[in-house]
């Protein structure tokens, strides 16, 4: 995901590292924080790669600052993460929050559609924090009312997200409809 943040921020506007930096904390939230030594390594690989350029400019006390742009080779390179989301990047509430973030780079509203389908699809499937055997256990399963909450906030999350991603894909629905019913 440190990939698709860097990538992603830079296609909004090209960014200082410290500004990168933060936006990715702010992000990801600031209980994880983001190393220099996950970050510049990271931006490195990114610019040797060819998916970034740094343009060296003046900086605070005369110590010259790097200002970090995305190729288009790099939006490429976004695009395609993007429209691949999947596994953990759809499974994994952090990291789709960061595919979410970016998705509406994604110049096809079909292939957007299909990302969001992707989660709906596995916020649809039974799942559990606590399982009896490979039964998922339910909230009224539980008596422990601290992992019974755990459950009940999980299910009344999913729930909204849920529908959130249907309410938004009945809209492009409409959309192509309409458009369509336009046409001659």
């Amino acid at each position: 995901m440190i990939e698709t943040m860097i990538l992603g921020f830079l296609a909004e506007e090209p960014l200082h590292g410290y500004e990168l930096r933060r936006r990715m904390e702010q992000l990801h939230g600031y209980a994880r924080t983001i190393s220099d030594g996950t970050l510049y390594p990271a931006i490195a690989r990114l610019a040797k790669a060819g998916f970034v350029t740094r343009e060296p400019g003046p900086g605070e006390a005369g110590a010259p600052r790097q200002t970090l742009h995305l190729t288009a080779a790099g939006r490429t390179r976004l695009e395609a993460r993007l429209r691949g989301a999947a596994g953990h990047d759809i499974t994994d509430g952090s990291r789709f929050f960061v595919v979410l973030t970016f998705l509406s780079m994604l110049p096809d509203q079909a292939e957007r559609d299909a990302v969001l389908r992707r989660r709906l699809d596995y916020l649809e499937q039974p799942a559990s924090f606590f399982y009896d055997g490979d039964r998922p256990l339910r909230a009224a399963d539980l008596t422990d009312p601290y992992r019974r909450g755990i459950l009940l906030s999980a299910r009344a999350t999913s729930r909204a997200e849920r529908t959130w991603i249907r309410e938004l894909l009945d809209e492009t629905t409409a959309e192509k409809t309409t458009t369509q019913e336009d046409l001659p």
